[in-house]
């Protein structure tokens, strides 16, 4: 599979990822921008770079992600698991460290919806005894 291009698709919360894995020198780039100048926090960078380094991949491929929906959390936790996928896709063999690292299971918290007769999900209106 050397030169082609290794595609992943990650989702959390409304954060929707379209992930490519192309051989390269380890360049980041989402939304066309680097990486370190799209999320500002230091451990959205690193949760970005996660299943890199833990497949000893990380400097070996180049990373182009287009992200949409959402905040820059689930962002971030969307190409980090469109990045486990493609790397899967790469070598099989990775699957179970991956797996292991809680990389490739998509997290299934999303918001809660609000009810009608109430002020939110959870929040009622002021309730008055007269």
């Amino acid at each position: 599979m050397a030169g082609q291009a290794l595609v992943g698709t990650g989702r959390r919360r409304e954060a929707i990822a379209r992930v490519r894995l192309i051989p390269g020198s380890g360049t980041i780039l989402v939304n066309r921008r680097p990486y370190d100048a799209y999320f500002p926090r230091e451990a959205l960078r690193l949760a970005i770079k996660e299943p890199l380094l833990i497949t000893h991949q990380l400097g070996k491929y180049d990373v182009f992600a287009n992200a949409e929906g959402g905040g820059l959390t689930g962002q971030a936790g969307a190409i980090r698991l469109g990045i486990a996928r493609a790397l899967v896709q790469l070598d099989s063999a990775y699957r179970a460290s991956l797996r292991g690292a809680g990389l490739l299971t998509r997290d299934p918290r999303m918001k809660e919806r609000k009810k009608y007769g109430q002020k939110g999900a959870r929040k009622r209106f002021q309730w008055t005894k007269r």
